[in-house]
C-alpha cells in the first residue's frame, strides 16, 4: 500500500469515527432528556395524560378550543410560560397585559414545530402543556439573557385566545383590570373607553376638538407604571392634539375629574410611542381644570 492510499484510508477512518462520535454524542442527548422527561411524568402522574409528539415532546391539551380551527393564516393572540422541570424557575412568559400575537404559522414552527404539534387540529381558546426537550428547545448553549441554562428541558403552558381584534383584547384587558381592583366602570359604546366620573363638573363652555383645555393629569400603563403627569394647572392643549382617546372628554364639563381606561386603538395603537409599547391600554386620571373656545 502506497502513502498515498495510507493517508486516504487514515482519513475516511478518521472522518467515520468523529461522525460516528457526533452521532453517539447526539442520541445521547435525545436519550438523556427522554429519561428526564420520563422521570418527570413519573414524578407528576402525568402518564395518564401525556403524548408523545414522536420528535421527543411530550403534551397535553388541557382544552380543545371553540369555534374555528387554528389556521397558518390566522393571526393569533396567546399567553404562554416557560419554566425547569428541575426547579421550576420561570425563564420567560407574557404578563397580564401583555399576550403574544402572531400568525399562527410562525407561532406553531416555535422549538421546532413542538407547538404546532401540540396545537395541531386544535380550535381557538386552546390550551396545551408541552414537555420539549433541549435539543428542540435552547440546545446546549441555553439561553443567557433569559438565564436559561445548557440542556434545559422546558415545562411549557401555551393559552390561545379567543378574540380576533385588538379592539377586543384591549377590552378583555380592560375589564380583567376593573375586576381585579374591584372597580365600577362605564363603557362608552361608541369608542369602548371605560370611564369613572369622580366630579360631574360644572355647567360651562361646551368642549370641541378646537377648544383650548387646561387640564391636569396622571397616566399609567395597566401594571402600575406612570408614564406622564402634569398635575400643576399649567398644561394646555387642544383634543385635536391628543390621542384620540381623549376625544371623550367632550362629554364631559369644565371642572369635571374621570378615570378614563383608553383602548390601545385609540391611543398609540400598534406603532407604540417612546417608552409605551405597542398595543397597549392607557389609565388616565384626568381634571378639566378651565375650557375656552
Amino acid at each position: 500500500m502506497n502513502t498515498i492510499t495510507r493517508l486516504s484510508l487514515f482519513a475516511f477512518l478518521l472522518a467515520t469515527v468523529l461522525f460516528t462520535s457526533c452521532k453517539k454524542e447526539y442520541e445521547s442527548i435525545e436519550s438523556v432528556d427522554d429519561v428526564a422527561i420520563q422521570t418527570y411524568i413519573k414524578a407528576n402522574n402525568l402518564g395518564s395524560v401525556m403524548k408523545p409528539d414522536g420528535s421527543g415532546s411530550y403534551y397535553q391539551v388541557i382544552d380543545a378550543g371553540t369555534g374555528d380551527l387554528l389556521a397558518n393564516k390566522d393571526s393569533v393572540f396567546f399567553s404562554y410560560q416557560e419554566k425547569s422541570i428541575t426547579d421550576g424557575t420561570v425563564y420567560n412568559a407574557t404578563t397580564t397585559y401583555g399576550v403574544s400575537g402572531t400568525y399562527y404559522g410562525y407561532m406553531s414552527d416555535t422549538f421546532n414545530g413542538t407547538w404546532g404539534k401540540a396545537l395541531n387540529g386544535l380550535k381557538y381558546g386552546a390550551k396545551v402543556r408541552i414537555l420539549v426537550p433541549s435539543h428542540l428547545a435552547y440546545g446546549k448553549n441555553g439561553y443567557p439573557a433569559l438565564n436559561v441554562p445548557s440542556n434545559a428541558i422546558l415545562d411549557t403552558y401555551i393559552n390561545t385566545l379567543t378574540y380576533r381584534k385588538q379592539w377586543q383584547l384591549d377590552d378583555y384587558y380592560i375589564n380583567t383590570y376593573l375586576t381585579a381592583n374591584k372597580l365600577t366602570a362605564t363603557k362608552d359604546a361608541a369608542t369602548g373607553i371605560y370611564y369613572i366620573v369622580t366630579n360631574p363638573g360644572i355647567v360651562g363652555a361646551p368642549i370641541s376638538n378646537q377648544s383650548s383645555l387646561v387640564v391636569n393629569y396622571t397616566g399609567r400603563l395597566l401594571n402600575g407604571t406612570q408614564f406622564d403627569s402634569s398635575t400643576d394647572g399649567t398644561y394646555t392643549t387642544t383634543l385635536n392634539e391628543t390621542i384620540k382617546g381623549w376625544g371623550i372628554l367632550k362629554q364631559f364639563k369644565p371642572g369635571a375629574k374621570v378615570r378614563l381606561f383608553i383602548p390601545s386603538v385609540l391611543a398609540y395603537g400598534a406603532a407604540g410611542y417612546s417608552s409605551i409599547a405597542p398595543n397597549t391600554v392607557l389609565d388616565f386620571d384626568i381634571e378639566i381644570v378651565s375650557v375656552t373656545n
